[in-house]
């Protein structure tokens, strides 16, 4: 260690390049991912309204139907790590990019049985299922792959750019969705889903890949329980995000605001704004002092959706949310990767990922229930009560990690 310091002290035009280089070197993974989360943003406010509209299904079913996207990841999540720790993360990501792909198809399937609702929603069950798996790869497999490019010293910086890319997709995504739903139906959606992931498989087909880190299986719940404090943090921040997801195009209808894509909008470009000027601050101050800040404010926003009383109120909650759940996510994240197995990153991403599957796959049908009893504005007071419990989460890794500065 003291012989680095002193290259790079001795050197120290070198590290405005090797900031340049972390960039290059994730620029194709992100590009990737970016491309890939596409068909989800397109998906965020149109299927709610498919399966309300369309299909006439109540508040609860689009809650589950949304849900289980994030319970199937959730499962999924051992299985993609290891994986991408034992094949590689690169051969993770590739095969999850397809698999993604392989929903629209499903998506196209449940078309015709629009005339049996029922059968229809139960078909896009399980091409929400095989989503979850493909987007389980993908994150866990980019996020192993970025690690193991620039080192675990910059995992603050895979996560934030990697965010950036997906909530980039969502706030893009959104609007095009309602777009390609006006002209083509669900349907158009569903030939997206199908062909716009190739794409992203394009992309990173030729990209340097990194070595398997691990020869066997490694015990998820063993890394599971070195990361599970800052994976409860995870949790409860993922709850401003998922009810936005899943409810804010219904909120929208129920207050006759038009069209809700605005809304993903200022949730993605409020997330990649906190992401680009102060995505570094996890790993440079510490990622328990920024999560306990950016928190407070997603809490803030959250409250803002459920007190509006106009679009653009609902507009500046969104925005806030993303803002403090951008942040949120890679802070809870470095804490996570410091208690975490060197050899198993990509599964102890997975591990921390496997939080915020669990808080959506929990809270989204907790909260349709809620709506059908409440109202939709009312998930969002229990949005922002759910999120203010990872104040203590990021209040106790804050206290430890003093409490180890002072024992040192």
């Amino acid at each position: 260690m003291t012989q680095q310091s002193s290259e790079h002290s001795s050197a120290p035009a070198a590290l405005a390049p090797s900031v340049i280089n972390v960039l290059l070197k994730l620029l194709p993974i992100t590009a990737a991912v970016f491309v890939s989360f596409l068909i989800i943003g397109m998906q965020l406010p149109v299927l709610p309204l498919h399966l309300h509209n369309t299909l006439d299904m109540n508040t609860l079913v689009v809650g589950l139907v949304i849900g289980v996207q994030f319970a199937a990841a959730l499962l999924s999540r051992s299985w993609a790590g290891n994986f991408a720790d034992m094949r590689g993360a690169k051969r993770a990501m590739l095969t999850g990019i397809l698999v993604a792909a392989s929903s629209g198809l499903l998506y196209l399937a449940s078309l015709a049985f629009v005339d049996v609702p029922v059968i229809s929603v139960w078909i896009l069950l399980a091409g929400r299922v095989v989503l979850a798996l493909g987007e389980s790869l993908i994150v866990t497999g980019s996020m192993g792959w970025g690690v193991g490019l620039v080192g675990p010293q910059n995992a603050g910086k895979v996560m934030a750019w990697i965010g950036i890319a997906m909530y980039a997709a969502f706030a893009l995504g959104a609007p095009l969705g309602v777009v390609v739903n006006g002209e083509w139906g669900f349907g158009g959606i569903a030939v997206a889903t199908s062909m716009i992931p190739l794409l992203a498989l394009a992309i990173v087909a030729g990209a340097q890949g990194v070595p398997p880190t691990s020869q066997r299986r490694t015990s998820f719940f063993k890394v599971l329980s070195a990361v599970w404090v800052p994976g409860l943090g995870l949790a409860c921040s993922s709850v401003g995000f998922g009810v936005i997801t899943a409810f804010v195009a219904l909120l929208f209808a129920a207050k006759d605001w038009g069209n809700a894509s605005l809304a993903f909008t200022a949730f993605g470009l409020a997330f990649i704004g906190a992401r680009i000027f102060f995505g570094h601050l996890p790993d440079s101050i510490g990622g328990a002092k920024v999560a306990l800040v950016c928190v407070i404010i997603e809490a803030a926003g959250q409250l803002l959706i459920w007190g509006a009383d106009s679009p653009l109120m609902a507009y500046l909650g969104a925005a806030l949310t993303g803002f403090g759940y951008s942040l949120a996510f890679p802070g809870f994240g470095v804490e996570a990767i410091k208690r975490a197995p060197p050899q198993s990153r990509s599964l102890a991403m997975g591990a921390y990922v496997a939080f915020l599957d669990i808080s959506l796959g929990i809270s989204i049908p907790l909260a349709g229930v809620l709506a059908g009893v409440a109202g939709v504005a009312s998930v969002y007071l229990a949005g922002a009560a759910t999120v203010a419990l990872s104040v203590g989460v990021a209040l106790i890794l804050l206290c430890k990690a003093q409490g180890g500065g002072r024992q040192a």
